[in-house]
């Protein structure tokens, strides 16, 4: 089985932490190849800092579109063009997001389903999101699909196993709210690409020690234990 990348994202509730650009060197130093944050939380000027000393430690960068509203979305998508990041997570308008990235290597992976709030939230049935995915994952440009599996009400393994066998062509990263080990288990399990981790091993909720070092080092024992 192949283990899927851990994303280590800088923030805490969807929102980029304000001390990110401090914890990039204890995240590398912890053996992370792929960090991330989220379009709130910090002025573009310090994004940009941020996106540059993760590029300059030898890490994927990864922007997470949270904005709920189209206009604000498309600014954070325009903002992932300006900062270069490798990925860009998330968002619902994904034809207006395709526009703007055409001609970009930016890797684009949509939230399918529909989501709402702020921590956001999938709504829909598991039939709704499924098929929300697969039409996502046939359109040119969409290179895989952010999934909030764990911000959805149903049976979040069965969603993550469909999802997953339904577009086996494209990959699938599973964002929000892992935060034990059985739901790192159930990723691995259901096939993920990837996976993300941020306000759990900010806030030490992994049984180990509560220092950020310790929390990654936990995340990535259990991974190499799968």
């Amino acid at each position: 089985m192949t283990r899927p990348d851990f994303i280590f994202m800088l923030t805490r509730h969807d929102r980029t932490v304000e001390n990110a650009v401090n914890l990039i060197e204890i995240v590398r130093a912890a053996g992370v190849r792929h960090i991330g944050f989220k379009d709130i939380g910090l002025p573009f000027e310090s994004l940009q800092t941020l996106a540059h000393k993760i590029r300059q430690s030898g890490a994927s960068t990864y922007l997470e579109v949270v904005s709920l509203d189209c206009e604000s979305e498309l600014r954070s998508v325009r903002s992932g063009i300006a900062l270069g990041v490798d990925y860009l997570l998330g968002g619902t308008h994904v034809d207006d997001a395709l526009r703007l990235l055409k001609g970009t290597d930016i890797r684009y992976y949509p939230f399918p389903g529909r989501i709402s709030g702020h921590p956001s939230h999938l709504e829909g049935t598991e039939g709704e999101i499924v098929r929300s995915a697969v039409d996502l994952a046939s359109r040119p440009g969409v290179h895989g699909l952010d999934l909030l599996a764990y911000r959805f009400a149903g049976d979040v393994p069965s969603l993550m196993r469909k999802v997953r066998a339904a577009v086996m062509g494209k990959r699938v990263i599973v964002a929000g709210s892992i935060d034990r080990e059985e739901r790192i288990r159930a990723v691995v399990s259901a096939g993920a690409d990837g996976f993300t981790v941020g306000t759990a091993a900010l806030d030490g909720a992994f049984p180990t020690s509560r220092d950020l070092t310790g929390q990654i080092d936990y995340v990535r024992m259990l991974l190499s234990r799968l």
